[in-house]
């Protein structure tokens, strides 16, 4: 299966809800990189891994599909 008709297919009830918990994280991230104060380096570098880890989240449950044939 292409990736453009793979994102483009049904996702899963489980998927859908985890791609949005990892936009929700990714939102938060971005939140504390962005920050107009000047926040500690462990603070920092959460934000960071938030950012990363919500995004991959999000792409890997965005391209889960239903009824997909591995046999094919």
């Amino acid at each position: 299966m292409k990736l453009v008709k793979r994102a483009q297919a049904p996702t899963p009830k489980f998927f859908k809800v985890l791609r949005n918990v990892g936009l929700v994280l990714a939102a938060v991230g971005g939140t504390i990189l962005a920050a107009p104060i000047a926040l500690p380096v462990l603070v920092t570098s959460v934000g960071g891994y938030l950012v990363v880890a919500g995004g991959v989240a999000s792409a890997v449950s965005q391209l889960t599909t239903i009824g997909d044939n591995a046999n094919k």
